[in-house]
C-alpha cells in the first residue's frame, strides 16, 4: 500500500507498527494518496527531533568556530603587527610565533576531539533514530 506522511497525528491512528517508534511528529498511515520520498524527508526536517539535532550541531559549532577563527587571526595579526613580541625567545631557540604556532595545531587536534565526542555524546543517538524512522517511512516509496 502507498505511504504518506501526516503531521502531528498520533501513533494510535497508525496502522504500521514500526510508526510507534518514529519521532514525534512523525507518521506514516496507508491512504489513497502516495506520498513522495522529498515529501517524507520535508516532513523530518520540520520535525522537532530533527530540529534538536540541528540546534545541538549548531550550539558547538558555532561558538567553536568563532573561537577558532579569532585565535587564529590573533595569532596573523601579532605575527604581523607586533613581529619583535612574536620574536621574543622563551626557552633557547624557541620563541613566541613558534609556541603559538604550535598551538595552533594544538587547537585543532582538541577542537577534533571536542567535535567527535561531542557529537558521540549528545547527536550520534537521535540521528541514527532519525535516519531509520526517515528508511522506515520511505520504504516502499517510488524514488
Amino acid at each position: 500500500m502507498p505511504t504518506t506522511v501526516t503531521p502531528g497525528a498520533t501513533t494510535s491512528d497508525t496502522a504500521a507498527p514500526w510508526a510507534a517508534s518514529a519521532s514525534p511528529g512523525l507518521r506514516a498511515e496507508t491512504a489513497g494518496a502516495t506520498a513522495s520520498a522529498g515529501d517524507v524527508y520535508l516532513e523530518v526536517q520540520r520535525s522537532a527531533a530533527f530540529q534538536e539535532v540541528r540546534g545541538s550541531y549548531r550550539r558547538f559549532v558555532v561558538p567553536a568556530v568563532i573561537a577558532f577563527f579569532t585565535w587564529y587571526l590573533a595569532y596573523v595579526v601579532a605575527a604581523t603587527t607586533v613581529p619583535e613580541f612574536m620574536a621574543r625567545p622563551v626557552a633557547g631557540a624557541v620563541n613566541v610565533a613558534m609556541l603559538a604556532g604550535l598551538g595552533q595545531f594544538l587547537t585543532t587536534f582538541l577542537l577534533t576531539w571536542a567535535y567527535s565526542r561531542h557529537a558521540r555524546l549528545r547527536r550520534d543517538r537521535a540521528a541514527l533514530e532519525l535516519r531509520w524512522n526517515t528508511q522506515e517511512l520511505t520504504r516502499g516509496i517510488d524514488r
